[in-house]
C-alpha cells in the first residue's frame, strides 16, 4: 500500500471519529427526574422521657411491596399499572418508611419502644410489619385526581415463648387534591402518617393490657 493511500486512508478514518464525536453531542439528554420523599419528620425537639413501665418491642424484618420498594412512584389505572414518569423517592420507600416508623416511636410520649438489632438488653416483644400496598390508584379515570392507597399487616409475638400477641390490618385510602405530581407526594405523606399513627395507637393498646 502506498503511502499517500495510506494518509488518505487514515484522514478518512479521522474525519468519520469527527462526525460520530459530533453526533453524540446532538442526541437528546434525558429529562432528569424530580426528588421526592414522604414522611417528614417534625422540628427537631427535645425526646420525650420514657414513660414508666416503657415495653421494648424489636422491629423485625418484614415485606414491601415488590413494585413500589424502590425509589419509583406506582400508579394503577383499572387493570394497567405503571410509573409516574420523571418522578422518584429520594430514597427507595422501604427505607423512607422504615425511617418514618422510627420517627414516629421516638417522638411519642407513651410505653412503647423500638430497638434495634444489636441494642443491649432483651426485648418484651417482636413486630413484623408487612406493606401489602403503597400505591396510586386512579379509580376515577386516568384524568381524575388519584387516591393513594397504604396497608399494612402488622404483627406482634412475645419474645419469651414466640407467641401471636395481636395482628392488625392497618389501611389509609388518602385522595390526592389534585392529579399533579405534588398533590400525590402529599397524599403518600399524609397516608404514611395515619398508618403509622394508627400503628402506634395499636401498640400502645397492646402494651397497656
Amino acid at each position: 500500500m502506498s503511502r499517500p493511500t495510506a494518509l488518505l486512508r487514515l484522514a478518512a478514518l479521522g474525519a468519520c471519529a469527527l462526525m460520530l464525536t459530533g453526533c453524540i453531542s446532538l442526541f437528546p439528554k434525558t429529562k432528569p427526574a424530580q426528588l421526592y420523599r414522604f414522611g417528614q419528620t417534625p422540628a427537631a425537639t427535645d425526646a420525650p422521657a420514657p414513660a414508666a413501665g416503657a415495653v421494648s418491642v424489636f422491629r423485625a424484618s418484614g415485606t414491601f411491596q415488590n413494585e413500589t420498594a424502590g425509589d419509583r412512584l406506582l400508579a394503577i389505572t383499572g387493570g394497567e399499572a405503571q410509573y409516574i414518569a420523571d418522578s422518584r423517592w429520594v430514597a427507595p420507600a422501604s427505607v423512607l418508611f422504615d425511617q418514618a416508623v422510627l420517627a414516629a416511636f421516638d417522638a411519642a410520649p407513651g410505653r412503647v419502644r423500638l430497638v434495634s438489632r444489636g441494642e443491649a438488653g432483651r426485648a418484651d416483644y417482636v413486630l413484623r410489619l408487612d406493606v401489602r400496598n403503597f400505591e396510586t390508584r386512579y379509580e376515577d379515570g386516568a384524568e381524575a385526581a388519584p387516591t393513594v392507597v397504604v396497608r399494612v399487616r402488622a404483627s406482634l409475638t412475645r419474645s419469651r415463648d414466640r407467641s401471636l400477641a395481636g395482628e392488625e390490618i392497618l389501611e389509609a385510602r388518602v385522595p390526592a387534591s389534585g392529579n399533579r405530581v405534588g398533590a400525590i407526594v402529599s397524599a403518600y405523606d399524609r397516608a404514611t402518617g395515619d398508618v403509622i399513627g394508627q400503628l402506634v395507637r395499636w401498640l400502645e393498646a397492646r402494651a397497656a393490657a
